[in-house]
């Protein structure tokens, strides 16, 4: 019953936001620990799907767009002018799993690392330039990764937290 409520945060986001719908919305999926069964996903166009033990559901709901504003990495946002495109949450027995995070910025790849580099290490992160990315850990140990390539006139990045 507990893992129902990992599915309330992807209907709230999704009832609240609106972008008129199409596929211009952020994607998010939340998976239980292999062998539970669990799953949700709320589609770029709105839709969602749930698979719990004993339901599953279709859902239409307008789609959602996440940008700079509505995510923050221990107090840390996204750079100025992103936009999420997929958020990816796998749980696991124990606390463990992780979090992907798929954005776009419209500012060049060295400056996402800049970005992220200094703010993150004053909130416990321990990390070294990785190309034009970062890794390291989280304050509490946690493996870190963040990944950046050019994108049109901006950049195309995922940050990684945990397995």
């Amino acid at each position: 019953m507990r893992r129902a409520f990992l599915l309330a945060p992807a209907l709230l986001l999704a009832a609240c936001g609106s972008n008129g719908g199409g596929n211009e919305g952020t994607q998010i999926s939340i998976k239980g620990e292999d062998g539970n069964g669990f799953s949700a996903a709320l589609g770029k166009d709105g839709k969602v799907a749930v698979d719990l033990p004993g339901f599953k559901a279709n859902i239409d709901l307008p789609s959602i767009q996440l940008d700079a504003n509505d995510f923050k990495l221990n107090g840390v946002s996204l750079p100025n002018g992103s936009k999420i495109t997929s958020m990816n949450v796998a749980g696991k027995n124990g606390g463990d799993g992780g979090v992907e995070v798929h954005f776009s910025t419209p500012g060049p790849v060295t400056g996402v690392r800049e970005w992220f580099e200094g703010r993150l290490k004053s909130e416990g992160f321990s990390l070294k330039a990785d190309g034009d990315g970062l890794s390291g850990t989280t304050e509490d140990g946690k493996a870190f990764r963040l990944t950046s390539k050019a994108a049109g006139q901006g950049s195309a990045s995922v940050i990684t937290v945990g397995s």
